[in-house]
């Protein structure tokens, strides 16, 4: 015991000494060697005789106890231990970014839905579509030099696919073109007197009969290289198509061409002005007419009155019953007064204070003239213009509204009524409890010189009018607004004007550039004379003369397609369109072609019966192209009538009113509201909406209220023209993309 502490105290002492400093590498060398010394002195000293050196060498278990085992040099890297609080930091921020991440896709999931639901989604730039890429055509503006005759002429367009246009027709001016072109002439369209054409009785523009109406000038021929129409034929309607329109002949009759102050637009004072004197040297008045006095609704009721006797007697007037309520008395008071007799005062179209008595005027009474002996009377048509109060006339708009009631009312004798029907957009204006409001509102909604030719309508006055309508927000538009009705304003404006005959829906945006008179006369003869058998038929589809021919190899093509049907991929979902002719031999269960004729009414299961509908004197196969010969149209469009059922139209289904729990209606539609309505037409489009709550959308709702009752519908095909080289059957085939060559009834139509 006494050794060991000893040698204990040894080591001690010996460390003390310095044996162990380690400082640096040469330390760890002298500690290492003192520590061997150390240990060979015990061995060498202390060791009992008892044992043998090689057992303490063989075992070493005494070194543990006495000495430590020879140190390893220490590495130079160390692990660094990242503090907490960093650690806590981090590990918040990767929280806070993911919840952040997660509320940005919800934000965006909520977005999405509300873009899809509003239908504002962006989408990417699309593909330039392939009409694009045709080149356009340069012979519309060759001017008045290049004339030449119609049947000289050789048409830029259209011309057979994968041939050029003629060189001659793109060729610049030669010398013999610059020679001054032809005088314009006078444009006469209106018949003369005979059995089925009564007498016309001049109209002017002042009361005293003393200013003359300017007339439309004309010259005489084409351009050379003028295209012809791809749609439509003047041929077939009897438009002339051999005689062209300069725009100081067409409009300078109506202010263009000559200043403010000489009674004009100021318009067209600029430029080549050849030929805009010829107008008035060549006319009967010696200088141009002063508009800025002439008050066009004076004139329209005192040309109306001069020629009463050429039109068929007028019902009474109808009277705004939610406006007057009258008494029995008061009531019985006016049935006993007489016709009020029409002054020059006052319009042809009655006004709010004036309806039931007459107007208090120091103005010259008109007599009517005696009608004439067994002269066929005229029907009366208005032609109702769609404004609204705040609508900003320009003065383009000025001139053309000039000249459909010159040379539609005026210049005609009173066939046409030229109207305004506006809209009062604000809801709340009471223009309905206070005249002199009515009357402002009225007055300035209208230029100066149309004023007393206008009538005020809201939506909130068509909702009191045709109550009870189930309101769907069909695209979040209201079942009364102008959008989705815009027929109401006419059906209740014809219900409270019995006088008129027709009536003519008329946009302000819509233009013609040749004669109105000439277009309307031509249009209702053309409709007048069309058969109804496969009527339905030709209306769903465009005319292109340069690929279906003649309007008698048209019409036979569309009677072939009806009844045999078209190998076309448009009928591989066929088998699910209702009302199909699946009798027809030329139909099968999994693929039927042939469609079902219309002949006669085609009314839904809840349509108003007892109406007087006309029915077919014969079978569809046993008429001759008789039935509707003579007849007038009932509707007439200047689109084609399409069946909406399985495009992708966007108002296929707003239909309000009907039992639509097997299937929608029967229904055709027209691309915009622009058309001629009859009388007979519009009441029963009244009577349906009051009386069975039924409507449908604006361009749907006449059309198919004709197909519903068996009315008279026509398309008239009338002359239209592109500005871009589209090979002919490569259009057709957009056109007429639907089911069986039609335009319409299958999702590849271009509605």
């Amino acid at each position: 015991m006494e050794k060991h502490l000893d040698v204990k105290a040894h080591i001690e002492d010996e460390s003390d000494t310095g044996s162990y400093e380690t400082d640096s590498d040469s330390d760890l060398e002298k500690a290492h060697f003192g520590r061997r010394k150390i240990l060979s002195r015990f061995q060498c000293r202390d060791a009992p005789s008892a044992y043998s050196s090689s057992s303490r060498e063989t075992s070493g278990s005494h070194q543990h106890l006495l000495s430590r085992p020879p140190s390893k040099r220490k590495s130079n890297f160390y692990a660094y231990k990242i503090p907490q609080k960093v650690v806590k930091y981090v590990c918040w921020a990767l929280f806070s970014t993911l919840v952040i991440f997660v509320l940005c896709l919800i934000r965006a999931s909520y977005t999405s839905s509300r873009q899809v639901e509003l239908g504002t989604i962006e989408k990417s730039t699309p593909k330039p579509p392939p009409w694009e890429a045709f080149p356009f055509l340069k012979r519309y503006h060759g001017g008045i030099r290049t004339l030449i005759p119609k049947k000289a002429n050789i048409p830029e367009y259209p011309h057979n696919q994968g041939e050029a246009p003629d060189s001659v027709t793109n060729t610049s001016m030669t010398k013999q073109e610059t020679k001054p072109p032809p005088k314009s002439v006078v444009f006469d369209p209106y018949p003369k007197a005979s059995e089925d054409y009564p007498e016309r009785h001049e109209c002017f523009l002042d009361s005293k009969d003393s200013i003359r109406i300017p007339r439309v000038h004309h010259y005489p021929g084409v351009m050379r290289g003028f295209p012809e129409a791809v749609m439509g034929s003047y041929e077939v309607l009897g438009l002339r198509d051999d005689i062209c329109y300069e725009r100081f002949g067409r409009l300078g009759p109506y202010g263009y061409g000559y200043s403010v102050k000489r009674g004009g637009t100021g318009a067209g004072l600029h430029g080549d002005r050849e030929g805009a004197d010829d107008l008035w040297t060549d006319s009967e008045n010696a200088t141009e007419i002063d508009y800025n006095n002439i008050q066009w609704a004076k004139l329209q009721a005192t040309c109306a009155q001069k020629n009463a006797a050429r039109f068929q007697p007028t019902e009474k007037t109808g009277e705004d019953l939610f406006l007057d309520l009258r008494t029995e008395e008061s009531l019985q008071k006016e049935t006993l007064l007489d016709e009020p007799k029409i002054t020059e005062g006052d319009s042809v179209v009655g006004k709010r204070d004036n309806v039931g008595t007459p107007a208090a005027t120091n103005e010259t009474v008109i007599e009517p003239k005696a009608p004439q002996q067994n002269a066929t009377l005229l029907p009366r048509t208005a032609i109702l213009i769609r404004s609204w109060w705040d609508y900003h006339y320009r003065t383009e708009d000025i001139i053309y509204l000039r000249s459909l009631i010159t040379e539609l009312s005026l210049l005609s004798g009173g066939e046409f009524t030229v109207h305004f029907l506006i809209h009062v957009r604000d809801d709340n204006a009471p223009i309905w409890a206070d005249k002199k409001i009515y009357d402002r509102i009225l007055e300035n909604a209208l230029p100066g010189e149309f004023r007393g030719m206008g009538t005020l309508w809201s939506e909130r006055q068509m909702g009191l009018i045709y109550g009870g309508i189930q309101e769907s927000f069909f695209r979040n538009l209201p079942v009364h607004g102008v959008y989705r009705s815009t027929f109401m304003p006419v059906q209740y404006f014809s219900h409270q004007h019995p006088e008129f005959d027709y009536i003519w829906n008329w946009e302000m945006d819509v233009r013609y550039t040749g004669h109105w008179y000439h277009f309307f006369d031509r249009i209702r003869k053309w409709t007048e004379a069309q058969p109804r058998k496969g009527l339905w038929e030709r209306n769903g589809r465009f005319y292109i003369p340069s690929v279906h021919g003649s309007w008698e190899d048209f019409k036979q093509m569309v009677r072939v397609q009806t009844e045999m049907g078209t190998d076309s991929p448009n009928n591989i979902w066929s088998g699910l369109k209702p009302g199909l002719d699946k009798s027809n031999p030329n139909s099968s269960p999994t693929q039927p072609k042939a469609d079902k004729s219309v002949w006669g009414p085609e009314p839904p299961g809840d349509v108003l019966t007892d109406q007087n509908d006309p029915e077919p004197p014969t079978t569809y196969e046993k008429d001759h192209y008789e039935w509707g010969v003579g007849e007038e149209a009932d509707l007439i469009s200047f689109n084609p009538l399409f069946d909406p059922d399985g495009t992708t139209w966007f108002f296929t289904e707003d239909i309000t009113g009907y039992n639509t729990t097997s299937s929608l209606p029967p229904r055709r539609a027209a691309i915009t509201t622009t058309s001629r309505l009859s009388k007979r037409l519009l009441t029963l489009m009244h009577r349906e909406t009051v009386l069975k709550r039924h409507t449908m959308f604006s361009e749907m709702w006449p059309a198919s209220c004709s197909l519903h009752h068996g009315l008279k519908a026509v398309h008239a095909p009338h002359p239209m023209y592109i500005d871009r080289d589209w090979p002919p059957t490569y259009l057709a085939s957009v056109m007429n993309a639907g089911r069986n060559g039609a335009s319409g009834g299958a999702r590849t139509s271009v509605y």
